[in-house]
């Protein structure tokens, strides 16, 4: 249902005079289009009619039977008529039937009876047309309603041609451009079709149409539309995101397109140039942004504002004018503890360079700016998305310069390299501030429509953050950082996406693909590369009365010590709050283990007691042996012995991501993690990141089970 409050405060407001009512979850809509809707059902469309039209607005209804229609059966026909007869009684006095995205092929009833699929498309909607009575408005959109679907061109498109010449001359055709999705729309590209369907098109506009992928919004303005395509048009039609407060800039600059078009149509006889008929896509998105942020900022609940989020909001010319016009558990607590050192705060403390987030506070200027900037449009990524692809290209293509494998590289081409990541982090650390504002606003209703884009993007600038500071510790090798090289808009996911298909494991979908959290928490976090100053803190009762340094070594020590370029730290505000540990190579390091770290820790603990006597045996069998056919396939270990408890397990799985970019930047070609059995929590958690069960109570004396996945 659409309120009032939504049809004045948006259509009326910019001059968007219908509205359309097509939507998804409306299965009498598509899939039980013969049903006729219930007397319930009547009472909700006939309100939705009435306050469309109390606002000024037409109320289009659109019918999608193409999908299983029988267009030589009677016994569709009658159906068809009946249940858009019934939508006419409501009230309604506009309607659209759609034939868009559905089979060509006819089934053999229809080819006994209609010559092509096009003549039996036409042959319905006209008798539907005739049916209701010759409505004003009636819109027919074709099953090849883009360039890129007409076969073998828009010209020779003999399915466009029967349209032209044999649907009725007052019914509009829907026509999206070249594209499903165009770029750009310009009065050249439109007079092909207008000559082969013999009228002016109604353009379908799916610029800011995201429901393709769940990853992307469009909040940039309406671009690449000449303002002179009104006078070409029967109207044009806007598909938006199908998140209610997504729409905002769209809606107001397609309003400023539209005045600006009729505007120029009046001093076009003149010949009067005027600067403010130029409609600019900058200006327009100024004005927009400034207007919205008084909305923003408002405190408003999630609910006040209801809108279908899969309905089509239009502008549409008169036609009068013609051709002229969760919280969960994630781990069991921690083994161990991480803090860090007093220079970098510690847990108790505000972490230095990033403050809590709490409370309602408004977003500022610049965020919705970088919010806008980050979700753009679908052929364009706006300026802070710009800058962040490109410096992460950069800084990967360019880590030779600090890698460990380099030598006497000029100071100033390490201090290029350092300030562009010094950058390149400051940007990221903005996104995950507007993470926290959004989180943190007062309009709930903006949280909820765009927290899970939000969201999304600050997991993955806080994976290149972490992966852009390991690069600059200088542990890389260069083995194979390139990740999947491609040209934009080619993956999924917008901005996301692409900064996820530069990173070593960015092909690994699996990695990246989950819900957002049940409950949005605004929490700042930071993941990083250990450092040598960090330090394990006392692990709990047990250890203090032994020793307070016990837990640590045995679960964490030998990582620590041996190859901490593969230990990656989780902080909030407050201080560490967790870290995962990794091995490159286990038979290197086991190794390596009995070569230096057992000795060291036999002279740390000498036997003195059952307790000590018991510890360096038990500290050998960890670094056990693993089975050759294991680490021919999954060289590389990972440990979760200090993964964090948290409401929004996407930060585990993120650290959990940083340590895999890592292992596979130098090289792995696989990982494996040993848990115990009865650890049901994190054998979920890493099944939902592609591990599978490799080996289970066979990889050493314990009864383990050992998981792994190829890198």
């Amino acid at each position: 249902e659409v309120t009032g409050f939504v049809l004045k405060r948006t259509m009326q407001r910019w001059g968007l005079n219908t509205y359309l009512y097509g939507p998804k979850d409306d299965l009498k809509h598509r899939l039980l289009w013969r049903e006729v809707y219930s007397p319930e059902e009547e009472v909700q469309l006939r309100t939705l009619i009435l306050e469309a039209q109390s606002r000024g607005l037409r109320f289009v209804y659109a019918l999608s039977p193409g999908q299983d229609i029988v267009f030589s059966s009677a016994c569709d026909l009658t159906l068809l008529k009946r249940k858009l007869r019934q939508v006419s009684d409501l009230g309604c006095q506009a309607f659209a039937v759609l034939f868009d995205d559905i089979d060509h092929s006819m089934c053999q009833a229809d080819s006994e009876v209609f010559s092509s699929f096009a003549h039996a498309q036409v042959n319905v909607t006209n008798e539907i047309y005739r049916f209701l009575g010759e409505p004003p408005v009636f819109l027919f959109c074709p099953t090849e309603y883009c360039g890129s679907l007409c076969s073998p061109s828009v010209s020779k498109s003999p399915y466009l041609q029967t349209v032209g010449e044999d649907l009725l001359p007052n019914i509009t055709v829907i026509w999206t451009g070249s594209k499903v999705i165009s770029r750009k729309l310009s009065v050249e590209c439109l007079a092909e079709v207008e000559s082969v369907l013999q009228r002016p098109p109604l353009i379908w506009d799916n610029l800011h149409a995201n429901d393709y992928d769940s990853r992307r919004l469009f909040l940039g303005p309406f671009k690449g539309r000449e303002p002179q395509l009104r006078r070409h048009l029967r109207g044009l039609l806007l598909n938006p995101n199908c998140e209610f407060e997504a729409n905002y800039i769209p809606l107001h600059t397609l309003g400023s397109w539209y005045r600006v078009g009729k505007e120029e149509q009046k001093v076009a006889n003149a010949l009067d140039e005027c600067e403010e008929c130029d409609y600019c896509p900058d200006r327009a998105l100024s004005t927009a942004l400034h207007d919205w942020m008084e909305e923003l900022n408002q405190p408003l609940q999630a609910g006040e504002k209801h809108f279908d989020l899969v309905l089509c909001l239009y502008l549409l010319k008169e036609e009068r004018e013609g051709r002229d016009g969760e919280r969960k558990r994630l781990n069991p607590p921690s083994q161990a503890n991480y803090q860090a050192p007093p220079s970098g705060g510690s847990r108790g403390q505000k972490t230095q360079g990033r403050v809590i987030c709490s409370g309602k506070g408004l977003l500022s200027e610049s965020q919705v700016r970088l919010l806008v900037g980050l979700h753009y449009l679908p052929h364009e990524h706006g300026p802070s998305a710009q800058k962040l692809l490109q410096d992460l290209t950069w800084l990967k293509s360019n880590c030779h310069l600090v890698s460990a494998n380099t030598k006497k590289t000029p100071p100033q081409k390490v201090d290029e390299w350092r300030g562009r990541a010094s950058r390149f982090l400051s940007l990221c650390e903005d996104i995950a501030q507007l993470h926290c504002s959004v989180v943190g606003g007062a309009n709930r209703a903006v949280l909820y429509d765009l927290y899970p884009y939000v969201w999304d993007l600050r997991n993955t600038a806080l994976m290149a953050k972490a992966f852009i500071c390991w690069l600059g510790c200088g542990k890389t090798t260069g083995a194979d950082l390139l990740g999947v090289e491609s040209e934009p808009w080619v993956f999924k996911g917008g901005v996301s996406g692409e900064v996820q298909m530069l990173l070593p494991i960015g092909s690994s979908s699996e990695l990246f693909s989950h819900p957002p959290p049940l409950f949005p928490t605004s929490r700042l976090y930071n993941i990083r590369p250990y450092h040598s100053k960090d330090k394990v803190t006392q692990g709990g009762q047990e250890s203090s009365m032994a020793h307070p340094d016990i837990i640590g070594d045995r679960c964490l020590g030998p990582c620590l010590a041996l190859c901490p370029e593969y230990s990656f730290i989780l902080e909030d505000e407050l201080g560490v709050c967790g870290c995962v540990l990794g091995i490159l190579d286990v038979r290197s390091f086991a190794k390596r283990c009995q070569a230096t770290w057992i000795p060291a820790m036999k002279d740390k603990y000498p036997p003195k007691g059952a307790y000590f006597d018991d510890l360096i045996q038990l500290m050998e069998e960890d670094q056990g042996e693993y089975p050759d056919s294991l680490l021919y396939h999954f060289p590389s270990q990972l440990r979760l012995d200090a993964l964090p408890e948290l409401v929004d397990i996407s930060v585990s799985r993120t650290l959990l991501t940083a340590l895999l970019n890592a292992l596979k930047a130098n090289g792995s070609q696989g990982v494996f993690c040993e848990v115990q059995p009865t650890d049901r929590q994190r054998l979920e958690f890493l099944t939902k990141l592609g591990f599978l069960e490799i080996l289970r109570g066979e990889a050493r004396s314990r009864e383990g089970v050992v998981l792994g996945r190829l890198l």
